[in-house]
């Protein structure tokens, strides 16, 4: 029998996203070669990356962040439309990925999006890459909107946070999901002293005029915590948490994929882009404990026989 053709379907996450590439390593160490890939937000960005040869290059990149280097990519701003501008980061990736396209890919390949207008799903799949990635990854109030094709578009975690509905769609018989939200809520997050969002709120509060009072204590509003008392990106990032969970819940048991990883990282936050080595680990460690059970699910598709037992 023919081997049958898989998908995989990259979840959103922001810095929770990293973990995919981990997930990519466990399984091109075991032969496994995606021939659709589906992603949302960070999904994309890696999914992209890795169709386009250059998970190397990202994974280096992402292993060696520190707080400060995610505030170089940042053009913070308070012009409205989101705290950060997204030129820098466009820039950074059409660098990286040498104005690949998606004509060029050696697999099916597409980015969800969000249509801001509507609320309706956008499958990016022609064009250069680059902009389709920062479009799939504009979280509201955080990056601002992209417009393509007459449409402003935001994040596609609002409308499909794992896209496995997508890979279907584009002719996957097996899908493998992974979900980097799935082990968030009740969890308490262990930062770092120095997390790129506390470098966000220094620089929004540098960028602001020294002579406004009103515009220093708004943004002491936004990030300054107590311990009492959350501060309003806290609550933006924890209802963020939820509204994931909730989404991705109801998706996935209407669409259900044959196999799931979801990695343990309740312990991250949205913003900490600096933690890269450890979320790639725990992306490779959730794709290790699963493996098995995959080659398992190929088998019984190709008509080979299940590994003997003892």
């Amino acid at each position: 029998m023919a081997p049958p053709t898989i998908g995989l379907a990259l979840g959103s996450g922001m810095a929770r996203g990293w973990a995919h590439i981990g997930v990519l390593r466990v399984l091109e160490d075991a032969g496994i070669k995606p021939d659709v890939i589906a992603g949302t937000s960070m999904g994309a960005v890696v999914g992209g990356a890795y169709l386009a040869g250059r998970l190397d290059q990202v994974e280096k990149w992402a292993r060696e962040l520190t707080a400060f280097g995610v505030l170089r990519h940042m053009d913070v701003n308070l012009s409205g439309g989101g705290l950060v501008g997204g030129a820098r980061l466009h820039s950074l990736l059409r660098r990286t990925l040498k104005g690949a396209r998606f004509e060029g890919l050696p697999a099916s390949f597409a980015c969800v999006a969000t249509d801001l207008l509507s609320g309706h799903e956008v499958w990016l799949r022609k064009g250069g890459l680059a902009r389709a990635m920062r479009a799939s990854f504009s979280m509201p109030g955080i990056f601002k909107p992209v417009r393509i094709g007459g449409q402003w578009l935001v994040d596609g975690a609002l409308v499909n946070p794992v896209p496995v509905s997508v890979c279907h769609a584009l002719g996957a018989q097996i899908v493998i999901a992974v979900n980097v939200n799935g082990d968030l809520l009740g969890k308490k997050y262990s930062r770092a002293p120095e997390t790129a969002t506390d470098q966000l709120a220094q620089a929004l509060e540098n960028s602001a005029p020294k002579d406004s009072s009103r515009i220093q204590s708004m943004l002491q509003q936004v990030f300054g915590a107590t311990d009492n008392k959350p501060s309003t990106f806290s609550v933006m990032s924890a209802s963020l948490d939820i509204i994931l969970d909730r989404i991705t819940r109801s998706r996935l048991a209407g669409d259900p994929p044959d196999i799931s990883i979801v990695p343990r990282l309740g312990h991250i936050a949205l913003m900490d882009f600096q933690r890269g080595a450890e979320i790639i680990d725990e992306g490779r460690a959730a794709a290790e404990s699963v493996i098995s059970e995959l080659g398992d699910i190929v088998g019984t598709f190709t008509g080979a026989a299940p590994p003997a037992e003892g």
